[in-house]
């Protein structure tokens, strides 16, 4: 894989920006020349381990050493200048890249599972999605009770206690719109090639309708690269 070179040079960003504290979030769609090796290549690896860190499904971690290593440098300089002016950053370090597929039904979600999640509280973290899939993609909340869009150190006592005290639904489901507890403030929809990056403190959930392919195939599942880098 010639490294940037696969990158689409007729890739077409975008910014937005969602909830009260107007967070931004970039998509890059048509972002890569032609996704299908990548997904060869998550194939080569299936099957993937149980994910940790509650992400309801398998992943399996991409290493210095591992073929697709050559995409994700290259995925991550290509990125690199949207991430740049739209966060501010002059450069970042690679904490951690994945293929990732949510397999687990709804009725055997855990509480955590159940609700928006965050990354790190630290402002300069940032995920890096890439859609190797059509999905329905992924959405961005408010806690309703806190009014809290992004988890800082200076709030994340409160948040947890707060939304540690609320009750999970009657019936384990994934959230996929609001709910008592968080309103939806943005979505992107996961088409596929399609590049997402955001602020990892920022509330967030892959939105999992019921229509979606709970395989760990990663020809037919949810497949995604999911990436986290420091800036």
């Amino acid at each position: 894989m010639e490294g940037s070179a696969l990158a689409n040079p007729a890739m077409r960003p975008a910014l937005l920006r969602v909830g009260r504290d107007a967070t931004p979030v970039v998509t890059i769609d048509d972002f890569w020349g032609d996704v299908a090796p990548v997904v060869a290549m998550a194939a080569a690896l299936a099957p993937f381990p149980p994910a940790a860190n509650h992400y309801p499904g398998v992943r399996r971690i991409i290493g210095a050493t591992d073929a697709p290593n050559a995409y994700i440098e290259a995925l991550i300089e290509a990125a690199l200048p949207f991430i740049a002016g739209a966060y501010d950053i002059d450069g970042c370090d690679l904490v951690e890249a994945s293929f990732s597929m949510v397999t687990c039904p709804p009725a055997r979600l855990s509480r955590v599972q159940q609700s928006p999640h965050f990354d790190a509280t630290d402002p300069r973290y940032f995920a890096v999605m890439h859609y190797l899939c059509e999905t329905a993609g992924t959405a961005f909340y408010r806690h309703r009770a806190t009014g809290i869009e992004t988890v800082t150190e200076g709030n994340l006592a409160h948040y947890v206690a707060r939304a540690g005290s609320e009750n999970a639904p009657d019936l384990p489901e994934y959230i996929v719109d609001s709910n008592a507890f968080y309103q939806q403030v943005g979505a992107v929809a996961g088409r596929a090639n399609r590049l997402v990056i955001y602020p990892g403190n920022l509330l967030h959930s892959g939105i999992i309708s019921d229509g979606t392919v709970l395989s760990d195939n990663p020809r037919s599942g949810r497949l995604t690269t999911n990436i986290f880098i420091r800036g």
